[in-house]
């Protein structure tokens, strides 16, 4: 293994901190993506030297060349994931291991080096450790963004040769204010989120900015995700704009879109499949068409859907909109299937509900 990749971190504390009693206000009401911590890790990457100066330091804006590549290329990509404060005030990290792994497959499809599954997780739990302080209370949680993209400052269509690494973070309140609801969805007609041989698998920032103008489409029709259907026939269903989707049958069974590298391979999704198994739920991952669905929905045959992921864990879907008309699951609300498993599994990150797959790691 690279020594560069063993180095030890260098830690310089932020001297512009927040002080504690700022923090506690802030951390009152700190909503989702608007508030960050004091400080980010950063590691470089340049080629034939590999992983280099490791630091963990204040929070600052980074210094771009206008030739930088990403911004002329889109060589980037991301990860979503959260540390929480149990019960007993220790702070674990939910199936960080798969996030370090996605963020290897992303990075192999951009073209881009995977940096070491250790040293991300090492990363990670060095951001979290020295920002401890910033994960609220209660429902919260600090929402961890770990990115990569190219900084070599060149103009020509090829992998850039330097990289950076970055992880900051950010208090995030409980996804739902006033009690859960179940959300409206808009079928976009007209915009795909990914073809075959595409990038829908990868987790980079050029596949949110495609899906942005859908996304705005189904705000403008009263809707609060759009649903994407497939780019070779129009008629599969797909995912959300942001998160995977899950259908609940009369009879118990849940039905999935297959991972054909089209779809996001959400780690919520991986963990609703063995939940939902573990239950004695028959779980089918193959395709379903957005006709079914409307059938499914109008006969009673499908009772419950959902839309799963890192910022809103489980999601009751209740309404349906198109062109061709609006439609209702279940009773609009959710259903027990939902709920169950959306308890079992906030649970399982929060430390209240047993882990006997071992995806909580505690720091």
């Amino acid at each position: 293994m690279d020594v560069e990749q063993k180095s030890r971190f260098t830690v310089t504390p932020s001297s512009k901190a927040v002080a504690a009693d700022a923090r506690a206000v802030l951390l009152e009401d700190p909503g989702f993506g608007r508030l960050f911590t004091d400080h980010m890790v950063t590691i470089r990457y340049s080629e034939g030297q590999g992983w280099h100066s490791h630091a963990v330091g204040p929070r600052e804006p980074f210094q771009l060349d206008p030739a930088c590549a990403v911004l002329h290329y889109a060589q980037e990509i991301f990860e979503g994931m959260k540390a929480y404060r149990l019960a007993d005030g220790s702070v674990a990290m939910f199936r960080p291991e798969e996030n370090a792994r996605r963020f290897a497959e992303s990075a192999e499809r951009m073209a881009m080096p995977a940096i070491p599954e250790d040293l991300f997780l090492e990363a990670v739990e060095q951001l979290v450790k020295i920002d401890a302080d910033w994960i609220p209370s209660g429902e919260g949680s600090l929402y961890l963004r770990p990115f990569l993209f190219a900084s070599e400052a060149f103009l020509g269509v090829r992998p850039s040769n330097e990289y950076i690494f970055c992880v900051i973070a950010s208090p995030a309140g409980a996804y739902f204010k006033g009690g859960k609801k179940a959300v409206t969805l808009w079928v976009s007609e007209h915009y795909t989120r990914a073809a075959r041989g595409g990038t829908g698998a990868a987790k980079c920032g050029g596949n949110y900015a495609a899906s942005l103008v859908a996304q705005k489409e189904a705000i403008t029709h009263g809707c609060d995700q759009v649903v994407f259907l497939d780019a070779a026939e129009n008629k599969w269903v797909e995912e959300l704009g942001g998160m995977n989707v899950f259908f609940v049958m009369d009879d118990g069974a849940i039905v999935t879109p297959p991972l054909t590298g089209t779809i996001l391979p959400g780690i919520t999704r991986n963990s609703i499949i063995s939940l939902a198994r573990a239950k004695g739920h028959e779980v089918r991952e193959e395709p379903y068409s957005f006709a079914q669905w409307r059938a499914d929905a109008a006969s009673g045959k499908l009772r419950e859907a959902f839309a799963c992921g890192t910022a809103a864990v489980v999601t009751a879907i209740g309404t349906v909109k198109s062109t061709d008309g609006d439609f209702t699951v279940g009773n609009g609300d959710g259903g027990l299937v939902t709920e169950s498993l959306r308890a079992e599994l906030t649970g399982i990150q929060r430390g209240s509900v047993a882990d006997p797959a071992g995806w909580v790691r505690t720091l």
